[in-house]
């Protein structure tokens, strides 16, 4: 595989007019060390993980050289935050060097979180700290690990910089991939500001670079909207199956390309509760966890708003009707996914009217006995048909017994219905319910080994939410049960 100065950079971002962007030149942290790096994210750009290790690769990645094609931007964009306008945001400490394209993954785009001040830093100091880093670094893998869409965390690099937020802390710069960091906010920005022919050239620039085959239809600006409809609502169905909350849903914070963007205040449910609350900055609970696919189509009305100039172009009069024609896609997709998901973590294989009020009760008996979301589904696939007896591993996570006794008759009587065999069922079960996810207190344990420079469980979390379906035996503790004092971690929009 190829050394770092072997790959072919671009920036075809940097070809759009400079009003879309600032130049920049990232800040260098002093003495870099290499935290972690993720061989996954590096087969996908082709680059030997080995160069990782490497001082020079430190060099390029903390901005202190640039190699033959990076051109460092940072991208303007505006964004709904809880849900008020704020007319300009964009990278505040995020700072794009260029893209590399491979044969097998297509093009990815390198970013640096945490190189520094730029124009859009506004009062910040354009820096990430190591504890948010972490948490950003390994979701990033983690999430990549469970199939679901997200941006990439190729590798982290530390220093002892000190760097102030609620408390002074050491600093870190994250690399991330995407095909494209191009978020809802980054059409917003131009149509309040009644920029239409900006619009215009994002809207072509998006097609051109990610959804190419759009380029020759009738109507593309309308099927690039339908589009991501389409790819953000199995986004946050997927979000919801797997108990994922992201805590910071707005709409700079929701990727064009339909992947998970911007992990800040996230959190994995532990006990089942749909109202669970992730980020302790979201007071009135906006984006709790059974709000996020309201959220998701809220903030798919405000990029549909922004792009009514391009749709009216295409259009005419009908292009109000056409936005919302587009958002009524939304709805049944999400369901769709939704609901084509928790049958196959019942493992069921057809689908029968019933189905819902199964899975209803299923939910509704974990709410009440507060039973842990991800070993619940996890621990079903142990449950036999023709042996109660036998469903202890998952009949335990319930305070009350009988009210799972109570369900696991109406489940028996639907897997019988459809001649199910239990070994068959636990297999596939196994392949779509995660044996481990990344709780937060997994990540607050190896944040606070990674402050003495010890980050062998930034390692070992690594390894194994990059195959999250798998047994790991000797790592079998990172499935257990949550302490009780992982519900004192309090996580915000600094985290």
């Amino acid at each position: 595989m190829p050394a770092l100065h072997e790959l072919q950079f671009r920036n075809s971002f940097a070809r759009l007019p400079e009003t879309f962007f600032a130049r920049v030149r990232p800040t260098p942290m002093p003495a870099p060390y290499l935290v972690a790096g993720s061989r996954a994210a590096c087969e996908l750009i082709g680059l030997d993980p080995a160069e990782l290790q490497q001082e020079a690769t430190h060099a390029c990645f903390i901005g202190d050289r640039l190699l033959p094609g990076m051109e460092p931007v940072a991208a303007l964009y505006a964004g709904h935050q809880f849900g008020h306008y704020v007319p300009q945001l964009g990278d505040g400490r995020a700072i794009l060097l260029g893209e590399v394209a491979h044969p097998d993954s297509g093009h990815w785009e390198l970013q640096l979180k945490g190189a520094g001040l730029t124009p859009f830093s506004r009062d910040g100091d354009g820096r990430a700290v190591l504890r948010s880093s972490i948490r950003e670094f390994l979701c990033s893998e983690a999430m990549a690990g469970l199939g679901i869409p997200t941006t990439r965390a190729l590798c982290l690099l530390g220093s002892d910089e000190e760097v102030y937020r609620e408390r002074i802390e050491t600093g870190a710069v994250l690399v991330r991939m995407a095909p494209s960091f191009i978020r809802f906010g980054s059409f917003e920005v131009f149509f309040y500001r009644d920029r239409h022919a900006e619009l215009r050239q994002l809207a072509d620039y998006v097609i051109a670079h990610d959804y190419p085959e759009l380029a020759e239809l009738e109507h593309p600006y309308l099927a690039l909207l339908e589009e991501v409809i389409r790819r953000t609502a199995r986004l946050v169905a997927q979000w919801q199956l797997v108990g994922f909350a992201h805590g910071v849903l707005n709409t700079d914070n929701m990727s064009m390309l339909g992947l998970t963007l911007d992990y800040g205040p996230y959190g994995f449910l532990d006990r089942y509760d749909p109202g669970f609350v992730c980020n302790h900055s979201d007071h009135h609970g906006r984006y709790a966890f059974e709000r996020q696919p309201s959220i998701g189509l809220w903030n798919l009305s405000c990029l549909a708003q922004a792009m009514l100039p391009l749709l009216d172009q295409e259009n005419g009069e009908a292009a109000a009707e056409m936005a919302q024609q587009a958002l009524r896609l939304y709805e049944p997709e999400l369901v769709q996914t939704w609901s084509q998901g928790m049958r196959a973590k019942l493992g069921l294989q057809a689908a029968r009217d019933s189905d819902k009020d199964l899975v209803a009760g299923l939910l509704d008996c974990m709410h009440r006995q507060q039973a842990d979301y991800t070993l619940t589904f996890r621990h079903l696939a142990q449950l036999r048909q023709d042996e109660p007896g036998g469903d202890a591993p998952v009949r335990d996570l319930f305070t009350d017994r009988a009210a799972f006794d109570a369900w696991a008759r109406d489940y028996r009587m639907r897997l019988a219905a459809e001649q199910s065999s239990d070994a068959d069922r636990a297999r596939r079960m196994r392949a779509v319910n995660p044996r481990y996810v990344l709780r937060n207190y997994l990540a607050q344990q190896a944040i606070e080994r990674a402050g003495n420079r010890d980050f062998s469980e930034v390692e070992r979390l690594l390894r194994v939410m990059s195959a999250p379906y798998e047994e790991h035996p000797q790592d079998d503790d990172l499935a257990a049960l949550p302490p009780d004092w992982a519900e004192q971690i309090s996580v915000s929009c600094s985290s």
